[in-house]
């Protein structure tokens, strides 16, 4: 496979790991499976990697863990471990950690598709709401049309690794 991955004009690809952990700073990740630890808590898991990768003191850390948690609905949370803590809330947690270090995009990739539809409606909510408090840029992978329709503003359609349509929801959905 051959491409180009681009951030704010920055072409990345060929960049060595160091200047990708860079910009990685700019972007969180939340994916279909919640890649908690089981045997921390919420704050834990969201504290995790903030003190050896980003250099933060552990009161730091725990700070700005239960800012995230309570960004999320989940300050009430913060002692639970995963075993816990609903599906949702676990995706509340990792979408927590991801919000770590204020990022400008927010990659979910499939962040919905292990969840119950009432659960995913919840997720959703959320998400548009970090988009709307926040200004933060999310970009959400998924095969559920559904949740396309009900959080996207703009779509690309990609068919074996080929951009095949894009533009506006709209736009696109009446092609």
């Amino acid at each position: 496979r051959a491409g180009h991955i681009l951030i704010e004009d920055d072409e990345i690809t060929g960049k060595s790991a160091a200047d990708v952990n860079k910009l990685r700073r700019d972007v969180g990740m939340v994916f279909q499976q919640f890649n908690l630890f089981p045997h921390l808590t919420a704050k834990e898991n969201v504290m995790i990697g903030q003190t050896k990768v980003l250099k933060k003191s552990r009161e730091e850390a725990e700070a700005e863990a239960m800012k995230q948690l309570a960004a999320v609905g989940l300050a009430d949370r913060a002692d639970f471990k995963p075993a816990q803590l609903s599906g949702g809330q676990q995706q509340r947690v990792a979408i927590a950690r991801a919000l770590i270090g204020d990022p400008e995009v927010l990659l979910c990739d499939e962040a919905t598709s292990a969840l119950d539809p009432r659960t995913t409606r919840s997720i959703l909510a959320l998400l548009k709401d970090l988009n709307a408090r926040l200004g933060l840029t999310i970009v959400l992978i998924t095969h559920q049309m559904q949740v396309v329709k009900d959080i996207c503003t703009d779509l690309a359609v990609m068919s074996h690794g080929k951009v095949v349509d894009d533009g506006s929801i709209l736009d696109v959905f009446d092609h």
